[in-house]
Protein backbone atom coordinates (compact mmCIF):
# COMPACT_ATOMS: atom_id res chain seq x y z
CA UNK A 1 0.00 0.00 0.00
CA UNK A 2 1.53 3.25 -0.90
CA UNK A 3 1.97 6.35 1.58
CA UNK A 4 -1.16 7.97 0.26
CA UNK A 5 -3.04 5.41 0.78
CA UNK A 6 -1.71 3.81 3.81
CA UNK A 7 -2.34 7.42 5.36
CA UNK A 8 -6.44 7.78 4.16
CA UNK A 9 -7.03 3.98 5.75
CA UNK A 10 -4.99 5.42 9.14
CA UNK A 11 -7.23 8.28 8.96
CA UNK A 12 -10.66 5.89 8.10
CA UNK A 13 -9.98 3.36 10.71
CA UNK A 14 -8.43 5.86 13.52
CA UNK A 15 -11.32 7.88 13.27
CA UNK A 16 -13.40 8.09 16.31
CA UNK A 17 -16.64 8.10 13.75
CA UNK A 18 -15.16 4.87 12.61
CA UNK A 19 -17.57 2.46 15.02
CA UNK A 20 -15.53 0.44 16.90
CA UNK A 21 -17.84 1.12 20.21
CA UNK A 22 -14.54 2.12 22.07
CA UNK A 23 -16.65 5.17 23.38
CA UNK A 24 -18.11 3.84 25.75
CA UNK A 25 -15.00 2.19 27.85
CA UNK A 26 -13.04 4.43 29.97
CA UNK A 27 -10.44 1.85 30.95
CA UNK A 28 -10.32 2.78 35.11
CA UNK A 29 -10.12 5.88 34.31
CA UNK A 30 -13.48 6.93 35.74
CA UNK A 31 -13.16 5.18 38.98
CA UNK A 32 -9.28 7.04 38.58
CA UNK A 33 -10.74 10.00 38.62
CA UNK A 34 -13.47 9.73 41.29
CA UNK A 35 -10.68 8.57 44.22
CA UNK A 36 -9.09 11.73 42.66
CA UNK A 37 -5.81 10.00 41.56
CA UNK A 38 -5.88 11.32 38.17
CA UNK A 39 -6.22 15.15 37.61
CA UNK A 40 -5.77 17.91 35.35
CA UNK A 41 -3.65 17.25 32.39
CA UNK A 42 -0.25 16.89 34.30
CA UNK A 43 -2.07 13.66 35.54
CA UNK A 44 -3.63 12.31 32.59
CA UNK A 45 -0.35 12.24 30.46
CA UNK A 46 1.09 10.42 33.43
CA UNK A 47 -1.51 7.85 32.98
CA UNK A 48 -1.68 7.42 29.48
CA UNK A 49 2.05 7.25 29.19
CA UNK A 50 1.87 4.28 31.97
CA UNK A 51 -0.82 2.81 29.62
CA UNK A 52 1.65 2.52 26.46
CA UNK A 53 4.67 1.78 28.31
CA UNK A 54 3.74 -0.74 30.85
CA UNK A 55 0.78 -2.60 28.89
CA UNK A 56 0.67 -1.47 25.20
CA UNK A 57 4.11 -2.11 24.57
CA UNK A 58 4.42 -5.33 26.09
CA UNK A 59 1.17 -7.14 25.45
CA UNK A 60 -1.26 -5.21 22.63
CA UNK A 61 1.41 -4.00 20.23
CA UNK A 62 3.35 -7.69 20.39
CA UNK A 63 -0.14 -9.47 20.07
CA UNK A 64 -1.53 -7.17 17.13
CA UNK A 65 2.70 -7.59 15.57
CA UNK A 66 2.25 -11.56 15.93
CA UNK A 67 -1.80 -11.69 14.65
CA UNK A 68 -0.58 -9.29 11.72
CA UNK A 69 2.88 -12.10 10.48
CA UNK A 70 -0.02 -14.87 10.50
CA UNK A 71 -0.99 -13.07 7.18
CA UNK A 72 -4.68 -14.28 7.22
CA UNK A 73 -3.87 -18.06 8.70
CA UNK A 74 -6.95 -17.73 11.23
CA UNK A 75 -5.53 -21.05 13.11
CA UNK A 76 -2.33 -19.18 14.39
CA UNK A 77 -4.84 -15.63 14.63
CA UNK A 78 -6.49 -18.16 17.44
CA UNK A 79 -3.78 -18.43 19.44
CA UNK A 80 -2.76 -14.68 19.49
CA UNK A 81 -5.83 -13.94 20.45
CA UNK A 82 -6.22 -16.69 23.22
CA UNK A 83 -2.98 -15.36 24.86
CA UNK A 84 -4.40 -11.77 24.84
CA UNK A 85 -7.52 -13.62 26.38
CA UNK A 86 -5.72 -15.44 29.32
CA UNK A 87 -3.01 -12.53 30.11
CA UNK A 88 -6.09 -10.11 30.27
CA UNK A 89 -6.91 -10.48 33.79
CA UNK A 90 -9.72 -7.64 34.97
CA UNK A 91 -13.08 -9.45 33.82
CA UNK A 92 -14.19 -5.73 32.79
CA UNK A 93 -10.90 -5.44 30.60
CA UNK A 94 -11.58 -8.75 28.81
CA UNK A 95 -15.24 -7.85 28.10
CA UNK A 96 -14.54 -4.77 27.27
CA UNK A 97 -11.81 -6.14 24.21
CA UNK A 98 -14.19 -8.75 23.22
CA UNK A 99 -16.74 -6.50 22.27
CA UNK A 100 -14.19 -3.77 20.42
CA UNK A 101 -13.19 -7.16 18.47
CA UNK A 102 -16.75 -8.30 18.02
CA UNK A 103 -17.39 -4.41 16.89
CA UNK A 104 -14.35 -4.13 14.55
CA UNK A 105 -14.93 -7.67 13.05
CA UNK A 106 -18.43 -7.08 12.00
CA UNK A 107 -17.92 -3.64 10.27
CA UNK A 108 -15.17 -5.10 8.56
CA UNK A 109 -17.30 -8.15 7.41
CA UNK A 110 -19.72 -5.74 6.07
CA UNK A 111 -17.60 -3.73 4.48
CA UNK A 112 -15.92 -7.02 2.38
CA UNK A 113 -12.58 -7.04 4.02
CA UNK A 114 -11.12 -10.48 3.91
CA UNK A 115 -10.80 -12.92 6.81
CA UNK A 116 -13.36 -10.29 9.18
CA UNK A 117 -16.53 -12.89 7.92
CA UNK A 118 -14.73 -15.73 8.57
CA UNK A 119 -13.12 -14.80 12.27
CA UNK A 120 -16.22 -13.57 13.25
CA UNK A 121 -18.04 -17.22 12.74
CA UNK A 122 -15.65 -18.74 14.92
CA UNK A 123 -15.71 -15.82 17.43
CA UNK A 124 -19.60 -16.49 17.65
CA UNK A 125 -19.28 -20.28 17.77
CA UNK A 126 -16.86 -19.62 20.80
CA UNK A 127 -14.12 -20.72 18.37
CA UNK A 128 -11.74 -17.92 20.09
CA UNK A 129 -12.66 -14.51 21.72
CA UNK A 130 -12.12 -12.45 19.40
CA UNK A 131 -10.18 -9.77 21.56
CA UNK A 132 -9.37 -6.37 20.01
CA UNK A 133 -5.65 -6.48 19.92
CA UNK A 134 -5.78 -10.34 17.73
CA UNK A 135 -8.64 -8.45 15.62
CA UNK A 136 -6.49 -5.46 14.96
CA UNK A 137 -3.64 -7.07 13.59
CA UNK A 138 -5.90 -9.53 11.62
CA UNK A 139 -7.57 -6.71 9.79
CA UNK A 140 -4.83 -4.15 9.33
CA UNK A 141 -2.78 -7.30 7.39
CA UNK A 142 -6.06 -7.94 5.22
CA UNK A 143 -6.40 -4.41 4.72
CA UNK A 144 -2.97 -3.79 3.27
CA UNK A 145 -1.53 -1.72 6.23
CA UNK A 146 2.26 -2.73 7.36
CA UNK A 147 3.35 -3.56 11.14
CA UNK A 148 3.93 0.24 11.43
CA UNK A 149 0.97 1.40 10.88
CA UNK A 150 -0.62 -1.58 12.49
CA UNK A 151 0.94 -0.64 15.62
CA UNK A 152 0.28 3.23 15.32
CA UNK A 153 -3.33 2.84 14.94
CA UNK A 154 -2.98 1.17 18.34
CA UNK A 155 -1.35 3.20 20.06
CA UNK A 156 -3.41 6.00 19.05
CA UNK A 157 -7.03 4.02 19.58
CA UNK A 158 -5.50 3.84 23.60
CA UNK A 159 -4.60 7.45 23.61
CA UNK A 160 -7.43 8.62 22.07
CA UNK A 161 -9.93 6.31 24.04
CA UNK A 162 -8.65 7.51 27.40
CA UNK A 163 -8.23 11.46 26.24
CA UNK A 164 -12.18 11.46 24.78
CA UNK A 165 -13.05 10.32 28.22
CA UNK A 166 -11.24 12.51 29.81
CA UNK A 167 -13.12 15.19 27.95
CA UNK A 168 -16.44 14.12 28.60
CA UNK A 169 -15.34 13.74 32.32
CA UNK A 170 -14.03 17.15 32.55
CA UNK A 171 -10.56 16.17 33.80
CA UNK A 172 -9.23 18.00 30.51
CA UNK A 173 -10.77 20.43 28.00
CA UNK A 174 -10.43 19.61 24.46
CA UNK A 175 -7.17 22.23 23.64
CA UNK A 176 -5.24 20.53 26.24
CA UNK A 177 -6.55 16.72 25.11
CA UNK A 178 -4.84 17.10 21.54
CA UNK A 179 -1.77 18.68 23.57
CA UNK A 180 -1.61 15.61 25.47
CA UNK A 181 -2.01 13.29 22.37
CA UNK A 182 0.52 15.16 20.64
CA UNK A 183 2.76 14.40 23.37
CA UNK A 184 1.73 10.48 23.25
CA UNK A 185 2.99 10.26 19.53
CA UNK A 186 6.70 10.82 20.50
CA UNK A 187 6.03 7.94 23.03
CA UNK A 188 4.97 5.56 20.93
CA UNK A 189 7.13 5.71 18.30
CA UNK A 190 9.82 5.42 20.77
CA UNK A 191 8.06 2.41 22.28
CA UNK A 192 7.64 1.08 18.62
CA UNK A 193 11.32 1.08 17.70
CA UNK A 194 12.19 -1.78 20.34
CA UNK A 195 11.68 -5.29 18.90
CA UNK A 196 8.21 -6.42 20.28
CA UNK A 197 7.74 -8.71 22.73
CA UNK A 198 6.99 -12.53 21.52
CA UNK A 199 3.26 -13.19 21.43
CA UNK A 200 3.60 -16.01 24.00
CA UNK A 201 5.63 -13.61 26.91
CA UNK A 202 2.64 -10.65 27.01
CA UNK A 203 3.23 -9.19 29.86
CA UNK A 204 1.53 -6.06 31.39
CA UNK A 205 2.06 -4.04 34.80
CA UNK A 206 -0.47 -1.68 35.33
CA UNK A 207 -1.96 -2.62 38.67
CA UNK A 208 -3.76 0.44 39.99
CA UNK A 209 -5.56 0.31 36.34
CA UNK A 210 -6.95 -3.06 36.72
CA UNK A 211 -7.88 -2.28 40.15
CA UNK A 212 -10.06 0.29 39.49
CA UNK A 213 -11.48 -1.50 36.52
CA UNK A 214 -12.16 -4.04 38.82
CA UNK A 215 -14.07 -1.55 41.37
CA UNK A 216 -16.02 0.48 38.40
CA UNK A 217 -18.65 -2.52 38.56
CA UNK A 218 -19.87 -1.50 42.09
CA UNK A 219 -19.34 2.25 41.42
CA UNK A 220 -22.06 4.57 41.87
CA UNK A 221 -23.16 6.90 38.68
CA UNK A 222 -21.29 5.39 36.14
CA UNK A 223 -20.76 6.98 33.00
CA UNK A 224 -18.96 3.84 31.15
CA UNK A 225 -19.48 0.53 30.55
CA UNK A 226 -15.68 0.07 32.12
Amino acid sequence: MNDLRGGLALLQFGDSFFPTGAASFSWGLETLRSDGLVCGAAGLDAFIAAQLEHRWAHFDRPAVVAAHRCGGDLDAVVEVDRQVEAGTLAREAREGGRRIGAALLKIHADLGTPGAAAYRERVLAGQAPGQMAAVQGLIASACGLDEAAACALSAYGVAVGIVSAAVRMAIVGHVDGQRILALQRERAVALADAPPPDASDLHAYTPMTEIAIMRHETGSGRLFAN
